[in-house]
């Protein structure tokens, strides 16, 4: 009976990882919207907050990084559509300048893709 319960335990739990990272809901609408102030986003427990960046085509954009999350996955992010990358500093700002780029939606993750979110660049 010991045996079964671990054995089902453990699965859930697989099951569980992998809707969190692969299968669970992907981005959030409706935030980090590009306006008159400073866009930061925090890394921390696994996600981006906010995970759906809104910014206009015709200007380059700053990005604010704040990495709370010690985990190794968190130590980059990566815009591969943009061909930019960069390392998070731990517990501090880091700073990522994205140019004006055409409109559409551009993927970012770290660098296993556990963690995600995408750029929105608007017309």
């Amino acid at each position: 009976m010991e045996v079964l319960l671990v054995n089902a335990t453990g699965l859930l739990l697989i099951a569980w990882i992998i809707w969190w990272f692969w299968l669970g809901p992907k981005y959030k609408a409706g935030k980090g919207v590009a306006g008159g102030g400073k866009l930061c986003i925090l890394v921390k427990d696994g996600v981006y907050e906010p995970d759906r960046i809104r910014i206009p085509a015709d200007r380059p954009t700053t990005l604010h990084f704040y990495r709370k999350d010690p985990s190794p996955c968190s130590e980059w992010v990566l815009f591969p559509d943009l061909e930019i990358s960069a390392e998070l500093a731990l517990n501090k700002e880091t700073i990522v300048e994205i140019p004006a780029s055409a409109p559409g939606e551009y993927p970012f993750t770290c660098q296993m893709q556990m963690y995600r979110g995408v750029l929105v660049v608007e017309p």
